[in-house]
């Protein structure tokens, strides 16, 4: 397991505090990060995502939508291939496999079938045999983007049902094992959402400044060698840009991009961290501890006369 200590009471309680631990104590496990469009996993979880791997996690993408309406193109279908490249360069940045882009219209998730939807991630989840998934707080207050609440939606549904043997039997029946999630990360993607755990990602800035480069598309990837021409036309340079695109795209990132993640850290005395609603699957008010069922019969069982 991960290194937390808890660190502090906050408005929404205790903040557990995760840390980079070395020697590959994931090792055998299995991440999904969830994203609707291809900046999702760069903006909210790539640092993490990029600690877990190191830590010993196999990695999975999976996208539900096609990016037809994100990017500066003209063509729709120039736009979707353009953001399917930026795609398959995130997986490599990050190390992680490329799951599955499900294809649903951009902007348009709340016309799928939440059933289909809600199908197709139990496979997943059951064939790719996830243990801890990234995504959208499904609840999150401030959310705008129907794409991002039905993926979440799907995900936070999908990830209990992927264990129950009686739900799509016909999976189980062509050998895909029932197989649940064990605990969720729900990135913050709005202001006011809430987190009860902080990454320490000081030690994976760069992976998640890499994830964020490779996004031009619709992500800022391209910002800072496009500044870096504006200003060359006004007789003007950055030297924090230094002397290259491919630099000045990265420090560009490292100056603008990352300022909430820069705060949040140094509030909890890192140098950048990200922030996540976590919760282990399976519990709710009333759930029974088996260990602690256990226990108990330890100290109180006696014998039948």
């Amino acid at each position: 397991m991960s290194n937390t200590i808890e660190k502090k009471e906050t408005a929404f309680g205790d903040v557990t505090i995760e840390r980079f631990v070395p020697g590959k104590p994931h090792k055998g496990k299995v991440l999904a990060a969830v994203q609707a469009h291809s900046d999702d996993i760069p903006f909210f979880c790539a640092g993490t995502v990029a600690k877990l791997i190191e830590e010993g996690y196999t990695g999975y993408l999976i996208q539900t939508t096609n990016d037809e309406k994100c990017g500066p193109t003209s063509s729709i279908g120039e736009t979707v291939l353009s953001n399917e490249r930026d795609v398959e360069g995130l997986a490599e940045v990050l190390g992680l496999k490329k799951g599955c882009n499900l294809g649903y219209r951009n902007h348009r998730m709340d016309e799928a079938s939440p059933l289909e939807l809600r199908a197709r991630m139990i496979f997943l989840f059951r064939a790719l045999k996830v243990d801890t998934v990234f995504t959208f707080n499904p609840w999150g207050h401030g959310e705008e983007n129907p794409d991002h609440y039905v993926t979440a939606q799907a995900v936070e549904a999908a990830r209990w049902m992927a264990g129950m043997g009686k739900d799509y039997p016909e999976q189980v029946a062509a050998g895909i094992k029932p197989h649940g999630v064990r605990e969720l990360y729900y990135w913050v993607a709005r202001p006011g959402q809430p987190y009860n755990r902080v990454v320490d990602i000081s030690a994976h800035i760069d992976k998640k400044v890499a994830s964020t480069v490779v996004c031009r598309t619709q992500g800022p990837g391209p910002s800072g060698s496009r500044l870096k021409a504006r200003l060359a036309e006004q007789g003007l340079r950055l030297p924090a840009l230094g002397d290259d695109d491919e630099t000045a795209d990265r420090e560009y990132i490292k100056l603008f991009g990352l300022k909430g993640y820069r705060a949040l850290g140094q509030e909890y005395g890192f140098e950048y961290a990200e922030p996540f609603y976590y919760y282990p699957s399976g519990h709710f008010i009333g759930h029974t501890d088996r260990a602690e069922v256990e226990e108990y019969i330890a100290k109180h069982g006696v014998p039948i006369e």
